[in-house]
Parts: C-alpha cells; structure tokens; sequence
C-alpha cells in the first residue's frame, strides 16, 4: 500500500530546470542499488516489529542500513542537519554525564548507549529521505504497515487464544502485546500505519481502499485489544489532527465533501467494531476496567500523577539529574513522564534539550503539512503521529521508544526535501523526472 502523494506540479513555479539537477527529492532513482537500499529499509521496518528479544532485528537492520547507505555514498547530511544533530548530542552528553554516577549499575550503560543509537537513527532517517523521497519514503512505510500487521495478529491471536501458547506468549495481564513487551508499546506503534490505512480512502481507488481496509481492521482491532488508555486517546488526537489538516489543505470542495462522509461512516464502523467486541464477556468486563481515567495507580501521592508532582520538585534540586533508571528506587515505580524522565536521567541539561526536540520536531512537521510536494499528505499523517506520541509523553516514558525518532528523522528529513524542491524545482513530462545510472 503506497503512501498517497499530494499535488504538485513542479512546471507551476516560476525557475525551472529542463535537467533535473543530480541529488533532487523529486528525482526518481531507479538503478539495482537504489532497490536493494529499498529492500534494506523495508526489511528495516518489518524487524521494528520484533522487540521481544534484545536486540531486537531493527538494530541489526538500522546498521545494516547505515553501512548500505554510507557505502553506496547515499546519506546526505547537509548543513541544515547540524542543528538537529547538535541539539541531540547535547542531549545525550546530558544523559551520559548524570549516568557516570550509577554507571555500576545492571542496565544504565546500555540505556545510555540506546540513548546514543536512537539519536543516530534519527539524524539517519533525516539524511536519507532528501533523495529519491517518495520512493523511500513509500518502502519505509510499507514496511512499518507490514511490521504493523504483524504484531497486531499476533496480539490478536493470543488474545483469542487461536493457537496454542499463543496466549502466553503475546497477552500480558489478559491484554494483547503482540509482538512486544508491553501492550502500551504495542497500541502506539500501530498508529503510524492506521493514518496511512485512513488517508487511503479519502483520495484512493477501490483495490487501494480494499487493501487498507485490511489493514485497518487487524490494527484497529489489536489497538482495542491493547486496551491502552494511552493508544486509544493517541488515536483519537492523531487522526482528529491528520483529518483536520487533510480538510484544510484540500483544494476541492469536492474532496472536503468526501471526507466528511467518510469520517461519520468512520464513526459508524467503529461503533459497529465496538459493539461487537463488547459482545466477548472477556473484553466486554476489561473494556469497562480499562475506560475508567482514574485507575488505583494513578491516584493517591505514589500514583502516577503524585510521582510527577514530586519528580517535578526533585527535578529543581539536582542540576545533574539522578541518572538513567534510578526514579523508580526512590518512587516505587518509573516516572511514566518522557519530559520529567529527561530532567531525572539527564539533568537540567537534557531536561531542557528534550523539550526543545519535540517543539523544534512538531513546528518543522506544522511548516511540512502546508508544502505542497507529491509527499505533503505523508508529511499530515506523520506529524499527526509524531504529535499524538509528544502529548502521550506526558503520562509514559516514550522516550526509548524506536518509532519516536524513526518519525522525528522522517519529519526533519521532508523538512529539507520540501526546502530543495520548492526553492529549485525540476521541470520534467509527466510527473517525476527518472535518473536510471548504474548502481
């Protein structure tokens, strides 16, 4: 399932180009390397999927990834890089300096060193979607849809408990986890590939609706089955968001129309959905557990929101933080809390950065929603993931999370292929000019 491309018509702008200059976002490369990096970044996105052993096939497939891409002489780090790249290593040096502390440890040091990598895969992900944008754009997102369905049969499966052991293995606490660890990992991570599924059917044709209607169906139902608070209201923001935008981006009456239609037959579907879940006793008594807001361990001055009030005053005494893993040694649990973990595993400095990352992440992927490229709706349903995920940081720690930073180096990276197509755009019949060379 491609990701739906927007409108744009490169001959509209006033500078034209009658070659399409080498390294453009809007040049097709179609060369035997260029497929097998493509290959590479779908396989990438597919072990995404498989977090249940550490390390997981996505870090083998991230460095992989990187070694294919530097060989072949195809990331591209600019100097419009540098600010994200910095304001990450800032963060990381916070989170290194309060870990020297507790570095003795069981786990702090490779927390640390995850910190580290993620932050890598992230300017990663910036660096290569400036070339041959769509298509890799289109191959990462395959396979996190893939990745998507993978998990969330799995979940399914256990949760119905259709092959034997499958309960044991993917439910924990009688809740779906899939391939995971964690139900409330599980729910967030669908979201990306559901907005894609959705966007299909306010501007694809049948066989394309037919397709995400599948995946629609396995994802929204194994999101139900997480039956993650979180992921629930995660998907409400972001797709209110991403519909939202769609509507005022449109540039058709005709369109707007349909999406009106289509969301109340949304709505529709979904009450349908739910009343047939809700039919299944065992969903049905956790349904009702779990749409409580105030559960047993969120209340109280050790609930979740205690915590906060108290990590918060603990945050203004330790400059240098009291390092990576160690809050919940002093408050019976974690900090549930992605911006207070920051100033708690990294101190002020880190404290401050993280913050600043997702502001300066959610303004580019605003500015990208509002470009019109051929990706400008990816760019809608990847901000409205990235910025359902910076809310639910307010009650989880997200921020370990692998497809926290896939999406801030996709957002970061259109930032800059938006900047290279507009400011010097190509001129080509047809849609997109297409460089076929040797790999």
């Amino acid at each position: 399932m491609s990701v739906a491309a927007g409108s744009f018509d490169p001959a509209a702008s006033p500078r034209r180009r009658a070659v399409a200059p080498a390294r453009h976002p809007l040049v097709t490369i179609d060369t035997p390397g260029e497929r097998f990096r493509l290959m590479i970044l779908w396989m990438t996105l597919l072990g995404s999927a498989l977090v249940i052993a550490e390390p997981s096939p996505y870090e083998v497939g991230v460095l992989i990834a990187v070694i294919v891409f530097m060989s072949s002489g195809s990331i591209l780090l600019r100097p419009v890089h540098m600010p994200l790249a910095f304001i990450l290593v800032v963060y990381c040096l916070g989170l290194s300096i309060s870990s020297v502390a507790v570095l003795w440890q069981k786990k702090v040091l490779t927390w640390t060193l995850v910190s580290w990598y993620l932050a890598v895969t992230a300017i990663f992900f910036a660096a290569i979607v400036t070339e041959n944008t769509e298509r890799r754009i289109n191959a990462i997102m395959r396979g996190w849809t893939a990745a998507a369905l993978l998990a969330g049969l799995c979940g399914i499966i256990g949760y119905f408990r259709l092959v034997p052991g499958a309960f044991d293995l993917f439910t924990l606490y009688g809740r779906a986890k899939g391939t995971f660890n964690d139900p409330n990992v599980l729910a967030p991570f669908l979201i990306a590939p559901m907005l894609v599924a959705i966007q299909v059917f306010f501007s694809g044709s049948f066989k394309a609706m037919a397709k995400a209607s599948v995946v629609l169906a396995v994802t929204l139902c194994a999101m139900l089955l997480t039956f993650s608070r979180g992921g629930w209201m995660h998907l409400a923001l972001s797709g209110a968001v991403m519909v939202f935008l769609l509507f005022v981006t449109s540039q058709s009456s005709r369109e707007r129309l349909r999406i009106i239609i289509l969301v109340m037959v949304a709505v529709l579907l979904f009450a349908t959905l739910i009343g047939v879940l809700l039919s299944v006793d065992s969903v049905a008594t956790l349904m009702r557990e779990r749409a409580n807001l105030s559960q047993s361990y969120d209340s109280g001055p050790m609930g979740r929101f205690g915590r906060h009030i108290f990590g918060w005053q603990l945050a203004l005494e330790e400059p240098l933080g009291i390092g990576p893993l160690q809050f919940a040694s002093r408050f019976t649990e974690d900090t549930h809390n992605a911006y207070l973990n920051s100033f708690m595993a990294g101190g002020w400095i880190s404290g401050v950065t993280y913050p600043a990352i997702v502001a300066m992440t959610t303004i580019v992927g605003l500015i990208n929603c509002f470009q019109r490229t051929p990706w400008q709706k990816t760019s809608i349903t990847l901000f409205s993931a990235f910025f359902g995920l910076a809310v639910l940081g307010f009650i989880i720690d997200s921020e370990h999370w692998r497809h926290f930073w896939v999406l801030m180096g996709l957002i970061f990276g259109l930032g800059l292929a938006n900047r290279l197509a507009l400011s010097n755009p190509i001129h080509a019949p047809g849609h997109l000019a297409v460089r076929r060379e040797r790999a």
